[in-house]
């Protein structure tokens, strides 16, 4: 037998996930309470991530926080990423203690300081709230995140997964195109490079202030009732040190190391491209990019959601069609981003949306931004389609954060330098996404093909398919539900 040098951790035979989680007859819904549905839960995960990481992405997309000069800002951010490559690390091990609502109530806490200081900087030249609210933001924000990965991915039914991470990442889009309004209609007549007006960050605080009070609505995981039937359990039952080894062991596993370039490819262009407006665009226009940052990729997110849950569609073909148009695209924008920055390095234009060329300098940040956007929802499908146990997917959403946040550190230290805040970070950007692509494939074609994933066949096949093979007795599809009676051959 030849192997695959991932064989050892996608077997064939049985699904990773239990039988229960294969999408039951549409006529056959279990009965669920509104207020304890996935939705619901989903929807309040989000207005959190609105007020919150939302609110935050609003400021950054005025480039550089809004701020005339990016380095300070990129300074801060970088700060903040560096702590919540800890706070995400050890997220899970806080789970122990408060469970997934106390950590999601918890990560909301530490964004209105950061807001606070880029008011105080904006308005008064203060640059040490900055920083502490930068550092306060990241100590909370890696939590947060991990929270809100786990909730997202573990609590909608298998067959809403996709729509649902489209759902959940569309408020964070909606605060960006909040702000892009509201700082739009305050600095329309605004055609100059310089500032955003300080009552814009007045009503950030206001928002962000919001976000630990939403985060009480939030059903715990026991709490929690499904379509399917199923309970969600995101309970972490070991020691935190036990949890903390356990989270370590899985960061060095094949499947997790093949991903890291591909979370770097789909997060380290953050910084970059709102850099790049902040770089070479007035004021009025990093508004109109702050804003429009919100309305594409919410378009296109929905729309890959929507095609990573077509069901009717077998997981090889929707994860390898998903895969390869993000990298295709990806090409293009990149290659079109580096051939405008090598041109600003000599001309040192602003573009305002009266000037001429400003649609090709513009439209490559538009859609830089949406390609955020469609990567990150791709990276939770894939983490869905790895995970063993819901217990994993509370360590695999620690450990994608933390890389993120890693990643993104990196980001920003770097935009700090002048060397990389004019071209440097697009070029380095363009490098990441080519070396990614490889790593990120090898663990992808395995996708549908070793074993049959969520999502891959329909219940009534697969139970056909594992008679069939004698993999389970005859009892097994006429068994109660999902198969409750099953006997499995030794």
């Amino acid at each position: 037998m030849v192997s695959s040098g991932l064989s050892d951790e996608f077997p064939p035979g049985l699904p990773h996930r239990d039988m229960s989680e294969v999408e039951p007859q549409k006529d056959q819904p279990h009965p669920v309470k509104w207020y304890r549905s996935s939705m619901f839960n989903i929807t309040i995960v989000g207005l959190c991530s609105f007020s919150c990481p939302g609110i935050w992405s609003a400021m950054n997309s005025l480039g550089a926080g809004g701020a005339a000069s990016p380095n300070l800002i990129n300074a801060a951010n970088a700060i903040t990423f560096c702590l919540m490559v800890l706070s995400s690390y050890l997220s899970s091990a806080l789970m122990y203690f408060i469970g997934v609502r106390g950590a999601l109530i918890f990560g909301c806490i530490g964004y209105a300081p950061f807001a606070a200081g880029l008011y105080t900087n904006n308005r008064y030249g203060n640059e040490w709230l900055v920083l502490l609210g930068a550092a306060l933001c990241g100590i909370s924000a890696g939590v947060f995140w991990a929270a809100e990965a786990s909730i997202a991915i573990a609590y909608p039914e298998p067959w809403n997964r996709g729509k649902a991470l489209g759902y959940w990442l569309s408020f964070k889009l909606f605060a960006q195109m909040l702000g892009g309004a509201i700082n739009l209609g305050l600095n329309a007549s605004n055609d100059q490079a310089g500032q955003v007006s300080y009552t814009v960050f007045l009503v950030f605080i206001a928002i962000q202030a919001t976000g630990p009070f939403i985060g009480f609505l939030l059903n715990s995981p026991d709490k929690v009732e499904r379509k399917d039937g199923k309970k969600v359990d995101l309970t972490i039952t070991q020691n935190p040190w036990l949890e903390i080894k356990a989270t370590t062991k899985l960061f060095f596993t094949k499947k997790f190391l093949l991903l890291l370039l591909w979370i770097g490819n789909a997060v380290f262009s953050e910084s970059v491209f709102f850099t790049y407006l902040a770089m070479w665009f007035s004021v009025r226009s990093r508004a109109l990019g702050s804003l429009m940052s919100g309305i594409v990729p919410v378009i296109g997110g929905n729309i890959l959601g929507y095609w990573l849950d077509r069901d009717s569609i077998s997981l090889k073909i929707r994860s390898r069609v998903a895969f390869w148009t993000l990298v295709i695209i990806q090409g293009a924008w990149w290659t079109w981003a580096t051939v405008l920055v090598t041109r600003f390095k000599e001309t040192k234009p602003t573009f305002d949306w009266t000037t001429p060329g400003f649609g090709a300098a513009f439209g490559v940040f538009v859609f830089l931004a949406m390609g955020f956007q469609l990567n990150y929802l791709f990276l939770y499908f894939i983490v869905h389609n790895i995970a063993e146990s819901d217990e994993e997917i509370i360590r695999y959403a620690a450990l994608i954060r933390g890389t993120e946040s890693a990643w993104e550190a990196l980001s920003y230290g770097l935009e700090s330098l002048t060397l990389f805040t004019e071209a440097g970070g697009v070029y380095m950007s363009f490098a990441i996404w080519a070396v990614a692509i490889y790593p990120a494939w090898h663990l992808l074609r395995h996708f549908g093909v070793h074993r049959p994933l969520v999502g891959d066949e329909s219940y009534p096949a697969i139970i056909d398919r594992m008679n069939e093979k004698g993999v389970i007795s005859s009892k097994t599809s006429s068994g109660d539900e999902a198969g409750n009676e099953k006997t499995v051959k030794a």
